[in-house]
C-alpha cells in the first residue's frame, strides 16, 4: 500500500473501515486545482485491499484529466467501497448512510455520484447523511438521475467527431459500430446509433441483455470471444477497462475506438500500439465525460436537461477535434495529446 501511495501524484486519500459490515471505504482526491473534487462512488468486491486502493487512485487521476481536458471547473476524485465477499445485501442502506456521514464530514472537499455498483437510488440514501455533496440522485429527490444516458450522448458525439476526422463527414449512417457492453451506457447508445442509421451490433455476457437486444430488438450479437477480430468501423468498449493491450490490439479489425468504459488502455504504451496500426483512438476520458458533467452542472448550477445535453455534445466534439489536431501537429498519440491539454490546464495559474 505504501508503494502505491508514494507513486501517486494526488492530494489526499481518506480510508475508513466500516466495522458493522467489514467493508473498506476509500476516497481518493487527486486534484482540487480547478475546483472542488468530484467523482463517482464505485461499490464492489475486490480481490484485496490493495486492488481496491489501486482502483481508487487510478480512477481519481482519470477524473482529473476528464474534467481538465474538457475545461470543466471541478477537480478529480473517486470513492471505492470495497465489499467483503460475504456481504449481506440487507446491510447496504446502513453502509451507504455511514458513507454519507463521511462525505458530509469532508465539507465539500469531495462531491460524489453513482458509478459501477451504485445507482441513483443509492445516491438518495447517501444524501440522507451526505447532502449537499451528493449528485445524480433520482429526479423525485431533486437530482439529475443516472449518468448512463448523458454518458452515452457524449460517446455518440465523440463518434461523430471520429467520423468527421476519418471520413470528412460526422454522419454515422451506414457506419458499422460494435458495442462491447450494453448496460447503462451501451444500452442508450444503441438507440442513439439506430436513430442515426448506423449499422449496430453488440456483445455482452449478461443473458438478460442478450435476450433484450438480440431477441427483442433484433440487434446482431457477437460472442465475447470474437469481439476483437470482428470487422467494424468503430469499436465501442462500454464495459470493463484494460481491454486494449498487447494481446488484443493486434487482433483488432476496426478503424477507430470510441467507447464509454473508463481506462480502456491497459498501459500508456497501448496508445502507441493503436497508432502504429492506424487505428484512431478517442481517449475514453474525453468522450465519456457526459454523465459526470451533466449531473454536476444540473445539480450544482441549476441547468435544465436540455442545456446540459447541448453542452455535453458541444464540449465532447470540440475537445476531441482539438485532441486530434494536437496529435497530428505533434506526431504523437491522441492519448498523449489529451494528456498534454489536461496537464496544461492543471498547471495554469489560478
Amino acid at each position: 500500500m505504501e508503494s502505491l501511495l508514494k507513486k501517486w501524484n494526488g492530494e489526499e486519500v481518506i480510508i475508513r473501515s466500516d466495522r458493522p459490515t467489514g467493508a473498506w471505504i476509500i476516497v481518493a482526491v487527486h486534484s482540487t486545482r480547478l475546483g472542488p473534487s468530484a467523482g463517482g462512488t464505485r461499490m464492489k468486491a475486490y480481490p484485496g485491499f490493495r486492488a481496491a486502493l489501486s482502483d481508487a487512485l487510478r480512477l481519481a487521476t482519470g477524473m482529473s484529466y476528464k474534467f481538465a481536458v474538457a475545461n470543466i471547473p471541478f477537480g478529480g476524485a473517486k470513492a471505492v467501497i470495497a465489499l467483503p465477499k460475504e456481504f449481506d445485501p440487507a446491510a447496504r442502506a446502513g453502509l451507504l448512510r455511514r458513507y454519507g456521514v463521511l462525505i458530509h464530514q469532508l465539507g465539500g472537499l469531495y462531491r460524489t455520484g453513482s458509478d459501477v455498483g451504485t445507482t441513483s437510488d443509492d445516491m438518495d440514501i447517501i444524501a440522507e447523511t451526505g447532502a449537499p455533496y451528493v449528485f445524480s440522485r433520482t429526479p423525485a429527490k431533486g437530482g439529475a438521475g443516472g449518468s448512463g444516458r448523458a454518458t452515452a450522448l457524449g460517446v455518440f458525439s465523440g463518434m461523430q467527431a471520429v467520423c468527421e476526422h476519418l471520413f470528412g463527414d460526422p454522419s454515422l449512417a451506414g457506419k458499422r459500430v460494435l458495442l462491447q457492453g450494453v448496460g447503462s451506457v451501451g444500452g442508450p447508445l444503441v438507440h442513439l446509433l439506430r436513430d442515426a442509421k448506423a449499422d449496430v451490433f453488440f456483445s455482452d455476457t449478461d443473458p438478460t441483455a442478450i435476450r433484450h437486444f438480440r431477441g427483442e430488438l433484433g440487434i446482431p450479437f457477437v460472442p465475447p470471444e470474437r469481439v476483437f477480430e470482428t470487422p467494424c468501423d468503430i469499436l465501442s468498449p462500454c464495459a470493463l477497462g484494460g481491454i486494449l493491450n498487447k494481446q488484443t490490439i493486434p487482433q483488432l479489425r476496426c478503424l477507430a475506438v470510441a467507447g464509454g468504459a473508463n481506462n480502456q488502455l491497459a498501459g500508456l504504451e497501448d496508445a502507441e500500439r493503436l497508432r502504429s496500426r492506424g487505428i484512431l483512438y478517442a481517449p475514453d476520458y474525453v468522450v465519456n465525460v457526459g454523465g459526470a458533467m451533466a449531473g454536476l452542472l444540473m445539480e450544482t448550477r441549476g441547468w435544465t436537461r436540455e442545456r446540459a445535453d447541448a453542452e455535453v455534445v458541444d464540449r465532447v466534439r470540440s475537445t476531441l477535434r482539438r485532441v486530434f489536431e494536437v496529435a497530428s501537429a505533434r506526431n504523437i498519440t491522441t492519448d498523449a495529446a489529451a494528456r498534454e491539454i489536461a496537464e496544461e490546464r492543471l498547471r495554469a495559474p489560478a
